[in-house]
């Protein structure tokens, strides 16, 4: 399945200006029904087709971008975040309201991208393949956001209706939670 995003799937600045304001209130519809909180300070936001266009387009917007190579390099940046038949690809916030607080979670949590994982019934835990594009933590902390791939085979896939549990098993912080059938059947969509 190629889902990824061209030139032409894009609105020019003068089209995106026009249509801004709608497109942000559908856009924070659809992340809404497509967020998983592991606890009080992880939350996972699963990407789409949709997701990363808006994203491409508030870039675009942000930084003036209105030449054929600069929207490429957008393109390039971000189509890896769509998910691809396979696979669920998800952007993890680690968040902490005070900063004291956050500086001392973000050192005790180095890792932590490592050990969330999907278990699809009685399959496997299928663990995230996370920041491919670059290192996101150093010997002192971690980073507050990353970005992870699920990769699943065709028996989860099939199965992945049948029940869904995410969770993270990291030393200074553990969670587990069952994803409801709503949130199932958003997700099962990437599969498709």
């Amino acid at each position: 399945m190629n889902n990824t995003l061209t030139k032409q799937d894009l609105l020019s600045l003068e089209q995106y200006a026009l249509k801004r304001s709608e497109m942000r209130e559908d856009i924070i519809r659809v992340k809404k029904n497509r967020q998983v909180n592991l606890g009080s300070h992880l939350r996972l936001l699963f990407e789409s087709r949709a997701t990363i266009q808006y994203q491409i387009q508030e870039m675009l917007r942000i930084e003036k971008i209105f030449e054929a190579d600069g929207i490429q390099e957008e393109l390039d940046v971000y189509n890896p975040l769509i998910p691809n038949g396979t696979n669920l690809k998800a952007t993890m916030m680690i968040e902490y309201a005070d900063e004291e607080e956050r500086k001392t979670a973000l050192a005790q949590l180095i890792g932590i991208e490592k050990t969330v994982y999907f278990q699809v019934g009685d399959h496997a835990k299928v663990y995230a393949i996370s920041n491919e594009d670059l290192d996101r933590e150093t010997a002192e902390k971690t980073s507050s956001v990353h970005f992870m791939r699920f990769e699943f085979t065709h028996a989860m896939i099939e199965d992945f209706d049948n029940g869904v549990v995410v969770g993270v098993e990291h030393e200074n912080y553990q969670y587990q939670i069952s994803l409801d059938q709503n949130l199932i059947s958003e997700l099962s969509s990437d599969f498709s």
